[in-house]
């Protein structure tokens, strides 16, 4: 598969811990502050609710184990609030547990004790997967594309693009191994009420081939009658 990464600002995510452990608690917030997270703490369901009642979390790291509604229960009504990732944190390691627990919404499950860098990375993938509007720089393949400062590098090395190079070149990417016509080109890069003449799009393929060094057009491959695909290296 290729290899995607992404990077956002942790400061725009908003993280919600709720245990009932309070050096639990601690630890997690004190080491998500550190990342640059926003980050907010509960010890019971009711308060975890009443705080995503006031300011909607993107990720929910929610202990299982609770006094008063449980972390199942809490998991039902945080997704009823609105478009919530729930990280379920327990002790129980049974498999009918982790079964409820995403069936009853929970978008991933950790078991304690877990390593903080795991944490971290399921924190990472619920934000790329499910949040993707926040993201600032994406890494496909050789290519990095970052949308805050309209730029795309390829083999580390930033590429000079113009406004409508970077479009294209963005769209292709982001459709990496999809055949995609010169009409859906045109429309997702000029738009649909561009007047001009659809061989625009072979005149910018042929600028971008010539930026990427793809003499041998084996990156942006033509498919004849089809259109345009393009193959980055497995």
């Amino acid at each position: 598969m290729t290899t995607t990464q992404t990077l956002y600002n942790p400061a725009q995510i908003r993280l919600l811990v709720v245990d009932d452990e309070i050096s639990i608690v601690k630890f997690l917030e004190l080491g998500l502050k550190r990342e640059g997270y926003d980050v907010r703490i509960a010890q019971d369901g009711i308060h975890a609710i009443n705080l995503a009642r006031q300011q909607l979390p993107h990720v929910v790291i929610l202990d299982v184990m609770m006094p008063g509604p449980d972390g199942f229960e809490v998991c039902g009504m945080l997704k009823r609030l609105g478009d919530v990732a729930v990280i379920l944190l327990t002790a129980r390691d049974a498999i009918d547990d982790r079964v409820k627990g995403l069936m009853g919404g929970a978008d991933d499950y950790l078991v304690k004790p877990f390593s903080f860098q795991e944490l971290l990375a399921r924190i990472h993938a619920r934000v790329r997967n499910q949040f993707p509007q926040l993201l600032l720089r994406r890494q496909i393949g050789p290519f990095v594309i970052d949308d805050a400062r309209k730029e795309i590098w390829y083999r580390d090395e930033l590429l000079r693009l113009s406004t409508t190079e970077y479009e294209l070149l963005h769209y292709l990417v982001r459709n990496n191994g999809i055949v995609l016509s010169k009409a859906q080109i045109l429309d997702a890069v000029w738009g649909y009420d561009f007047g001009g003449q659809d061989n625009i799009v072979e005149v910018y393929i042929s600028v971008l081939r010539d930026k990427l060094c793809d003499t041998e057009r084996t990156l942006i491959r033509t498919l004849r009658g089809q259109g345009y695909r393009v193959d980055i290296e497995r």
